[in-house]
């Protein structure tokens, strides 16, 4: 009979694998191979599975923490004095508006919240179960090539679906627009009636509706985003004293400011700020208000009507456009002279 060979004596990694230090150091210990191969099964696969338990557990409270610290600024919004800023002038139905839209956008950034929540929930779910799977034993080839590709056909077949997603969620982190907005997305203007990850859908003025990719969205133009201006060229006409003019306009726009119906709409003192151009037909002087969001128009409109109301009574002349004629050519007398001979019948 060969002579006894010690158990020690067989290399360990004919026995443990390298990885499996339970087995090893029982085996060390005791020089038994069932034994080892016990203490791994009962004692090492588990520590080894609940380490990566909780090593998901601590990435997923990090990254769940920096998603809120995230969701904080969304909530905050690009221009955190949006509310009380022009509080001192500002009417009732303005602060409810305001307060409405501070409201409307930390729901979106909560609910933005829970769904980046619940992508890197997901995530970790997989990497971490496909771990423990091979911990145990599993072969898991085929689940990482079945994920690979998934993965390419996704990337192929849905670049523009992740497009619109990947901008979706930018587009309401960085509050570049909300539910009710007035704005301009590539040309296309309206107010903003729904924000989703994939489209923006407007209604223009006069009534049509568009659905607008966020993918395919390069700029943004918000009209209703914290403050907006009201800014009127007044056409006056050469011969007016444009000191006047300045005067009557200054009056015109500090009686609207002063206008117990537009109190809150108006929120800083107007300005006139001069000559814009010399045109064709007139002098053009330029009027600015800075109003409340979403009321410049309304604005303009009561300035233009007011302007021509106080432009009537002062005689200010609103120039339309005027040509002078000049006719070269023969004398009246002989023109008329020409005209009977010709109507002279012929013998």
């Amino acid at each position: 009979m060969p002579p006894h060979t010690p158990f020690l004596a067989l290399p360990l990694a004919e026995t443990c694998a390298d990885d499996e230090q339970v087995c090893t150091w029982v085996l060390g210990r005791t020089d038994n191979q069932t034994l080892a191969t016990a203490a791994d099964l009962f004692i090492g696969t588990p520590l080894q599975l609940m380490g990566l338990l909780l090593l998901g557990l601590g990435l997923r409270w990090v990254l769940h923490r920096l998603v809120d610290r995230l969701v904080s600024r969304a909530q905050e919004g690009v221009l955190p004095d949006h509310i009380g800023k022009f509080s001192r002038r500002r009417g009732k139905a303005t602060v409810a508006r305001d307060a409405a839209t501070f409201n409307r956008r930390v729901q979106r950034a909560r609910t933005m919240g829970s769904l980046l929540k619940s992508v890197i929930t997901g995530v970790l779910l997989a990497i971490v179960g496909t771990m423990m799977l091979s911990e145990i034993g599993v072969n898991i080839a085929p689940i990482i090539a079945s994920a690979g590709i998934v993965g390419i056909a996704l990337g192929f077949g849905a670049q523009s679906l992740v497009s619109d997603f990947l901008s979706g969620v930018f587009m309401i982190f960085e509050d570049q627009y909300g539910v009710g907005d007035e704005v301009d997305l590539d040309g296309t203007v309206g107010t903003v009636e729904a924000v989703s990850l994939r489209v923006t859908r407007l209604r223009d003025i006069n009534g049509t509706v568009w659905y607008v990719r966020n993918g395919e969205i390069s700029r943004v133009g918000n009209m209703s985003q914290n403050w907006a201006r009201t800014v009127l060229d007044v056409s006056v006409g050469y011969g007016e004293d444009l000191t006047k003019v300045r005067r009557v306009l200054e009056d015109v726009a500090h009686d609207l400011w002063d206008d117990e119906d537009f109190k809150g709409e108006i929120l800083e003192e107007p300005s006139v700020w001069g000559v814009q151009d010399l045109g064709i037909d007139g002098i053009l002087v330029r009027v600015a208000l800075k109003t409340a969001p979403g009321l410049q128009w309304g604005i303009a409109r009561e300035m233009r009507m007011r302007i021509k109301n106080r432009f009537d009574h002062e005689g200010i002349e609103i120039p339309f456009p005027q040509r002078v004629v000049w006719h070269r050519g023969e004398p009246a007398a002989e023109v008329a002279e020409a005209a009977a001979a010709e109507e002279q019948p012929r013998s």
